[in-house]
């Protein structure tokens, strides 16, 4: 059979880490080993019965056999729009501000293509989310990576950046919650980063995608919240996580209305929009009762406390997340990301994301999810203490 080479545009896509971390896990599992899996980004809680209903009698409607609108239905925008003024004091027209995705990823993904030509200069986090390389690769744009330093609490120092790249800079990826390192951001500076892309006209696109998931108290900020800042960006929000919707892929973008206007205008050549009665469960989550959000909230909070304190336990100098679902953990000296990570996989049987794999400043951490029962966890921690790696 003849083999047809791909196009260069796929021969240039970053590889899948995820892919390559769900095989070597696959291995030890096929071989009958008990795997504590935290290694992977899926939540592991049921859609809420109320969302799952509303989609149940959707379903059955004959509307919803039908094509969809292109640019989604408008009571789903309008439920976006709903949400974020109930949930931040944000005002978004839904005809103009509001644009539905097909998952926050595809979003993320489809923006660069949108804004960007050949040879423009994009500024993302280094550790941060491997698929936004994706979208650099498929808009041929050139990446400057902006440093999160522990010293900085994982923020961006602007002033540590080339003042030439920050000048050539259309497009600037930021992600709070921050996933891997579950760091969260200041008002502060989000009006600093709205300063920055107004002074050097930059488009900001935050990655929302753990806006539900904040800790001890403290309610993540929305960028949208910041004075200007649907001058200069959009924010992606995405269901997966707040209402455990991840297989459901459906997600919104909200900002500024020329961004929005580029993003549909793409999914109008790529998709025939998302199932009606998905839209239909997805404004029923927006606009439904969010009890289950702060349920949620408080069981990944549970979970953190179990996980940290464990770990603290053992003598491992770890520090809480303050938001998502993620811990970010520095490992022993003297030894890789990797090396550790499959130490902790052949010794243990726990999968954990070695930090190298979201950049080089990655390097040195694992990513942890919590992802998993309280029992497990400390379950983990018990294998973790076997190994005698680390000094009480």
């Amino acid at each position: 059979m003849k083999h047809f080479p791909t196009s260069n545009i796929l021969n240039n896509l970053p590889n899948q880490f995820f892919a390559s971390l769900v095989k070597k896990v696959g291995k030890y599992v096929e071989a009958g080993c008990d795997v504590i899996n935290l290694g992977q980004g899926n939540p592991d809680q049921a859609t809420p019965q109320h969302i799952v209903k509303k989609m149940q009698e959707a379903s059955a409607n004959p509307v919803n056999h039908k094509y969809s609108p292109f640019q989604g239905y408008r009571y789903l925008k309008v439920a976006a729009a709903d949400f974020y003024q109930k949930e931040y004091g944000v005002t978004v027209d839904p005809d103009k501000e509001v644009a539905i995705l097909f998952g926050g990823k595809a979003g993320l993904v489809e923006i660069p293509q949108c804004l960007l030509n050949p040879g423009d200069t994009m500024l993302v986090p280094d550790p941060g989310y491997p698929d936004y390389l994706s979208g650099v690769a498929l808009s041929k744009a050139e990446m400057v990576t902006m440093p999160l330093r522990e010293k900085n609490n994982f923020l961006p120092d602007f002033n540590e950046l080339d003042a030439s790249a920050i000048e050539r800079a259309k497009l600037m990826f930021l992600n709070y919650p921050n996933n891997p390192t579950g760091a969260c951001a200041t008002k502060e500076f989000f009006e600093e980063t709205v300063h920055l892309a107004k002074q050097h006209e930059i488009c900001v696109v935050h990655d929302f995608a753990y806006g539900a998931i904040g800790f001890d108290g403290e309610k993540p900020l929305s960028f949208l919240q910041t004075d200007g800042a649907k001058d200069v960006g959009i924010e992606i929000y995405t269901l997966s996580k707040t209402y455990n919707m991840a297989g459901w892929r459906v997600a919104f973008a909200v900002g500024n209305s020329s961004v929005i206007s580029a993003i549909e205008l793409l999914q109008d050549h790529l998709y025939c929009s998302i199932f009606g009665g998905i839209q239909e469960a997805a404004a029923e989550a927006l606009t439904g009762p969010q009890d289950c959000v702060q349920e949620l909230n408080n069981l990944y909070e549970r979970r953190r406390n179990v996980l940290i304190d464990g770990l603290k336990s053992l003598g491992w100098n770890v520090t809480a997340p303050k938001g998502s679902f993620f811990a970010w953990l520095k490992v022993p000296e003297g030894i890789t990301s990797t090396e550790f990570a499959d130490i902790l996989l052949e010794q243990a049987h726990i999968a954990v994301a070695p930090g190298v794999a979201f950049g080089e400043l990655g390097e040195g951490f694992v990513r942890v999810g919590l992802l998993t029962s309280e029992e497990r966890l400390e379950e983990a921690v018990k294998r973790i203490s076997k190994l005698q790696i680390f000094k009480k």
